[in-house]
């Protein structure tokens, strides 16, 4: 069995294909990266990730000092003692985010955004538990994945993690659904993530992630559709393709070089791993780990001429016509006749993005053989991962981010205290209506009131007073023309 890969580290096996715009997700046979376009270069290393082993029960109470992301079961571990005299630290954990209102509208603008476009294209919701077994995890990762996750054992003695990413989640629920689903399957997610590491600009601990995933369809089609989506959206938020670009590789044509080389194929992990150190270390320093996978110096300098290669007509005189090349034909062709050829282009190389001032903005493409990691049968399958954290930097960067402010219909207050009831009353048969309404909740000043309804945008402001109620009337005021009327309760629209 070929040596599982990790996917944090985006080391992808050969029979994988996925495209890669931002972290998490396994790429194989197909690369494709998705990257704002700026007009100068920069150098973007990689991040290092904070590893650290799992932590003893004695110490597990010194965790955060210790800065470990491994906790032992809870019902064998001293809790710590707290001062209830002293304040306690308001900041939310390192790594991690409030939501307070106004970004929360943010939030679920662009999750709306990620919800509607996966309607469009016919995509159906799904959901899995944050927390799962971590056996999912190393399964796929290997045991080191361990140290980048947030995992403990339960008073269960179960071992179980939050989840890292919404794949292995994903490859779970088909194979427990097995056959009591017809193929293909069209199936989208937008969840929340957790991995311990570094936080730095675009990365946190904590981040939602909105996926898209078709499984059952071997064809290249699959991958076009999943990238015309990721444009559709684009487009929707006022993103250009002069923005950004789609990066598209394939992994089959790295084996194709290897093959020509008679390099045992179990030597093509090792290679990957290598190569996806690409511009994080120095070019002799790659070289000299390349030919450390006993590759001749013709061997080396081949690899790095193909992986600098820009397009698919280049490509085509190097390496001639080959399987490998037609697959990405037929993708380019595919999202061509979408109308959308000016946001992909070939790009031979691997790993993250290699320029500019953010990090990858999503990523992507096939895993045909995840399935039986798990020990489930294989079926063909694509998808990607589109985190919450680069986009909305790029989207404030661009000025694309809406002015969201809260909006509700009617403002309903009482001018006398004992009309409290009678308030609410009102209140409710709006509400009944479908109208939004907010209840001034204690007997406030007008001039209170009137600055609560421009704060909360209120169209109308709904006074109960009591020569009015007593003909069965309120008062309606109309905040934007200051027209003011008296109308019967049962007629208030």
């Amino acid at each position: 069995m070929a040596p599982l890969l990790k996917p944090s580290f985006h080391i992808f096996h050969h029979h994988h294909t996925r495209w890669l715009v931002t972290g998490l997700l396994p790429l194989p046979q197909t690369l494709i990266l998705l990257l704002p376009r700026l007009n100068h270069s920069v150098s973007s290393p990689i991040p290092t990730f904070r590893l650290h082993s799992t932590v003893s029960a004695a110490q597990t109470q010194h965790l955060d000092n210790a800065g470990t992301g491994s906790v032992s079961s809870l019902s064998s571990v001293q809790q710590p003692e707290y001062s209830y005299q002293q304040r306690i630290d308001v900041n939310p954990p390192k790594g991690t985010r409030d939501f307070p209102p106004e970004d929360m509208r943010l939030r679920n603008w662009l999750f709306n955004h990620f919800k509607e476009v996966s309607n469009l294209y016919g995509f159906e919701e799904v959901d899995f538990p944050i927390l799962e077994s971590e056996a999912l995890y190393i399964r796929k990762g290997g045991e080191e994945i361990r140290d980048q996750l947030y995992c403990f054992e339960d008073r269960g003695k179960r071992r179980v993690a939050l989840r890292p990413e919404l794949t292995p989640s994903l490859a779970r629920l088909v194979i427990q659904k097995g056959k009591s689903v017809p193929l293909p399957l069209k199936w989208f997610a937008v969840q929340q993530c957790w991995r311990y590491e570094r936080p730095t600009k675009g990365r946190r601990r904590e981040h939602y992630q909105w996926n898209m995933d078709i499984i059952g369809v071997p064809d290249v089609t699959a991958e076009a559709e999943l990238i015309t989506s990721i444009i559709t959206f684009f487009k929707r938020v006022g993103i250009t393709a002069s923005d950004v670009g789609f990066k598209i590789s394939s992994r089959k044509v790295l084996q194709e070089v290897l093959r020509r080389y008679s390099v045992p194929d179990h030597l093509f992990s090792r290679v990957c791993i290598i190569i996806d150190k690409l511009e994080k270390i120095p070019i002799d320093e790659m070289k000299k780990e390349l030919r450390s996978c006993e590759l001749s110096e013709e061997i080396v300098e081949e690899l790095l001429q193909i992986l600098s290669v820009k397009s698919l007509a280049k490509l085509e005189e190097k390496l001639g016509t080959v399987g490998a090349l037609d697959d990405l034909k037929r993708l380019f062709s595919h999202v061509e006749n979408c109308g959308y050829s000016e946001w992909i282009q070939f790009d031979a190389s691997i790993g993250f993005v290699r320029e500019g001032r953010m990090r990858a903005i999503c990523g992507g493409g096939r895993y045909d053989q995840l399935l039986s990691t798990f020990g489930g049968d294989d079926i063909p399958a694509c998808g990607f991962g589109f985190g919450d954290a680069v986009i909305m930097d790029l989207l404030k960067e661009k000025g694309l981010l809406p002015e969201l402010s809260l909006n509700v219909k009617n403002i309903v207050c009482s001018l006398d205290a004992d009309l409290q009831g009678e308030a609410g009353a009102i209140a409710s048969i709006l509400r009944e209506k479908g109208q939004s309404v907010d209840l001034v909740l204690e007997n406030k000043p007008l001039k209170w009131v009137f600055k609560r309804a421009d704060r909360v945008n209120a169209e109308r402001l709904i006074l109960v007073g009591r020569a009015e109620w007593q003909k069965g009337m309120v008062a309606v005021k109309y905040l934007s023309s200051g027209i003011q009327n008296e109308v019967k309760v049962d007629e208030l629209e």
